[in-house]
């Protein structure tokens, strides 16, 4: 007879289900339903709003390489939009010679996890603050070649030709909402492989390095080989999204990587939650939708005559508004909105019960 007692509790029994992504099948479930909305969102959207819903999920795919490098492997990187320049300018220089998007963004993703393994040999020697400044240097460096390259520097944007696909050109009607699917696509692929980065030596690797890099040498992992990979992975990701913002963007131009840029995606790796993967959704969710609210702030105090003559109140308040969140989530919610769902998650597991 059947122990009635064997399936109380949340246990797993079997290796199998310890190696499992899903904890139950009903997470499995609500997650397709998720997805399956989403997929069909953006038709009750207008252009503009899928507009918005496109640079969510690119900025998604930066923070998921910037959680990869900061968040596992606890090295501080403050030059990830550099990263997606890199990205970027190699989609502007490939695609005017007529190959494939889907060839364009591997490409530029291996761009950037080339450049990102340079920057990560000063990892070698250094940690902290010193490597965050050399992370630093190499952002500023990228920003002066862009401005000084002849070849990169063209007179200020660099055009992307249109994009066909099965012979059929994307047109101006259709340009976001298939930038969407294709970012979709994209981002699904890479939080998969995200997801999977634990469950591996590599993926343990970089959270013992990050804890004790000592210990871990200790241990016959290899630092310094760890780190290095924790770079150019990060980069990889950093450098398809820089090459996907340059696809939506239709052109390229060095404003949309600067060192700003750089450190709106580390608020938004903090604000969502530092080594998480729901909290590199959140976060540039929450991010982007404030932007957009300070925008609609601006109009209504133009509406109401407060507007300063000559002063663009959106861009006077982003920073201000953008720095008070970071100060309150590293104070009052240092873990960000990934604790919040994780709390809320957690509450719906048990419900209708108390406990």
């Amino acid at each position: 007879m059947r122990n009635p007692w064997a399936q109380t509790g949340n246990y797993r029994t079997r290796y199998e289900q310890d190696a499992s992504i899903f904890a139950t099948h009903r997470e499995l479930a609500s997650l397709l339903l998720f997805l399956g909305f989403l997929l069909v969102l953006p038709q009750f959207l207008s252009r503009t709003q899928v507009f918005i819903l496109d640079l969510i999920l690119v900025y998604s795919i930066a923070v998921l390489g910037l959680n990869i490098t900061t968040g596992y492997a606890g090295l501080i990187n403050i030059g990830q939009a550099a990263f997606m320049g890199v990205g970027a300018y190699t989609a502007a220089l490939l695609a005017p010679a007529g190959l494939p998007f889907y060839l364009v963004l591997p490409a530029a993703g291996l761009a950037g996890a080339f450049f990102g393994y340079l920057v990560g040999i000063p990892s070698l020697r250094v940690k902290h603050l010193y490597l965050a400044m050399a992370t630093l240097a190499f952002q500023v460096v990228f920003e002066w070649t862009v401005g000084h390259l002849p070849l990169l520097n063209q007179g200020g944007a660099m055009p992307l030709p249109r994009v066909s696909l099965l012979g059929y050109e994307v047109g101006f009607r259709n340009h976001y909402h298939f930038w969407y699917y294709v970012s979709f696509a994209v981002l699904v692929l890479l939080a998969l492989f995200f997801r999977n980065l634990l469950r591996t030596k590599y993926g343990r690797a970089l959270v013992a390095v990050r804890d004790n890099d000592r210990a871990a040498d200790a241990m016959g992992m290899d630092p310094g080989r760890t780190k290095l990979f924790a770079f150019a992975l990060g980069a990889f990701y950093a450098g398809v999204a820089g090459a996907l913002y340059a696809y939506l963007s239709r052109a390229v131009v060095i404003e949309d990587y600067t060192f700003s840029v750089s450190i709106k995606l580390l608020a938004m790796a903090i604000v969502g939650g530092l080594g998480t993967l729901v909290g590199s959704f959140l976060g540039p969710a929450f991010l982007e939708l404030l932007d957009v609210n300070m925008e609609a702030l601006s109009n209504l105090i133009k509406a109401l005559g407060f507007s300063v003559a000559g002063v663009d109140v959106a861009s006077a308040l982003r920073p201000l508004a953008f720095g008070l969140v970071i100060v309150l989530f590293l104070v009052f919610e240092p873990r960000g909105l990934y604790n919040w769902w994780r709390v809320m998650r957690s509450y719906f597991r048990t419900w209708p019960f108390r406990y």
